[in-house]
C-alpha cells in the first residue's frame, strides 16, 4: 500500500468514475482497476460497488477514504520536516467552493497565497456551496469556502471574507409566469407564486423561516442544487427564487433577472473559510488560513 495507490483511491472516491479518474491520474483504466483491487485485497473488504452504470463507495470505502487522506497528509508532513529546505512549504492543499465563489474570491486569495508559497499545489473542487462544511467535516477537503451557518458544528472554525445580501429574484420574461405573478409580489399574493428553492443550505433555511413568520405555505415548483441553477430556472420564467447578491453579480443571466425589495428583507450571511480546528496545526493548512487574515 503506497502513496500513489492511495492517491488513485482518493481520486476515484471523488470522481466515482474509472474513465475520468484514469485520465486525470495519467494511468490506464486497467492499471487503475488493478491498483484498487490490490487495496481491497489488503483491506480485506470491497471499497467500491460498481456495475456498468455507476460506481459508489461502500461503508468500508468511506472509512478508508478518511484513513487514506490522513495517511497522505502525514506523509507530506514527514517529507516536509526532513527536507534541508524545510522552511519552504511543499505539498498539496485541497480547496472546495461554489462556481460563484471561484469567480468572486479565488483570484485574490490564490494570487496572494501562491506568491508566498509557490511550491504548494492547489487542488480545487467546485460544487454546491451548501456542501462546504460537510466536505471539511468528512476530511474530503482541507479548506472550503461557503456561507456561515447559524451555528458552527463542533470542531469547525470559520474565518469571514465577505458578506452578501439574500435577494428575491424573478424573471423579466413572462414565458411561464403571468404579468401579475412577476410584478412586485405582496404577502397576500405570495401563496400563488411558484418558487424555485435550493434543496438545502443556509438560503433554504432562511427563506423557510421568513415564510413561516408570515404564515405562508409556498407553492414550490422545483428544488435544485446550487444557486446558479436557481438563477437559470428563474430567468426562464419558471418561478421566483432566492439567491445571494454575489451570485447575481457574477451571473451571465443577470440581465434576464429582476430583483424585489421585500420587507422585511432576508438576513444577509457571512461568507468565508471553513476548516477543522485540529488541522490548523498542519503547516499547509495553517499557512493558507493565516495568509488570509493578514
Amino acid at each position: 500500500m503506497d502513496a500513489r495507490s492511495l492517491q488513485f483511491f482518493l481520486a476515484l472516491a471523488e470522481n466515482l468514475h474509472f474513465g475520468r479518474t484514469s485520465r486525470e491520474q495519467h494511468i490506464s483504466p486497467s492499471a487503475l482497476s488493478r491498483s484498487i483491487k490490490q487495496l481491497e485485497d489488503s483491506v480485506g473488504a470491497p471499497l467500491f460497488l460498481r456495475d456498468n452504470r455507476s460506481v459508489t463507495l461502500t461503508r468500508e470505502g468511506r472509512l478508508f477514504r478518511k484513513y487514506a487522506g490522513d495517511t497522505l497528509r502525514g506523509w507530506d508532513s514527514l517529507r516536509q520536516s526532513m527536507r534541508d529546505d524545510s522552511d519552504i512549504l511543499r505539498g498539496e492543499l485541497s480547496l472546495y467552493c461554489s462556481v460563484t465563489a471561484s469567480y468572486s474570491f479565488l483570484y485574490d486569495i490564490l494570487n496572494d497565497f501562491r506568491s508566498n508559497h509557490p511550491h504548494i499545489e492547489i487542488k480545487l473542487h467546485t460544487g454546491d456551496a451548501a456542501k462546504a462544511v460537510e466536505r471539511v467535516q468528512e476530511a474530503r477537503e482541507d479548506i472550503a469556502i461557503g456561507a456561515r451557518p447559524d451555528s458552527l458544528p463542533p470542531g469547525v472554525v470559520f474565518q469571514p471574507i465577505a458578506r452578501s445580501d439574500l435577494r428575491f429574484i424573478g424573471p423579466l420574461s413572462t414565458l411561464a409566469l403571468s404579468n401579475e405573478q412577476i410584478r412586485q409580489p405582496t404577502l397576500e399574493s405570495w401563496r400563488d407564486v411558484p418558487m424555485i428553492l435550493s434543496e438545502e443550505g443556509l438560503a433554504r433555511t432562511r427563506i423557510e423561516r421568513w415564510l413561516r413568520r408570515h404564515g405562508i405555505r409556498p407553492k414550490i415548483y422545483a428544488q435544485v442544487s446550487g444557486n446558479e441553477a436557481i438563477v437559470s430556472m428563474v430567468s426562464l420564467g419558471f418561478g421566483i427564487g432566492v439567491v445571494p447578491q454575489i451570485v447575481l453579480d457574477n451571473s451571465p443571466l443577470a440581465s434576464r433577472i429582476r430583483t424585489y425589495d421585500i420587507e422585511p428583507p432576508l438576513t444577509p450571511y457571512d461568507i468565508g473559510l471553513f476548516a477543522l480546528e485540529k488541522r490548523l496545526k498542519e503547516p499547509l493548512v495553517n499557512a493558507f488560513w493565516n495568509r488570509q487574515s493578514k
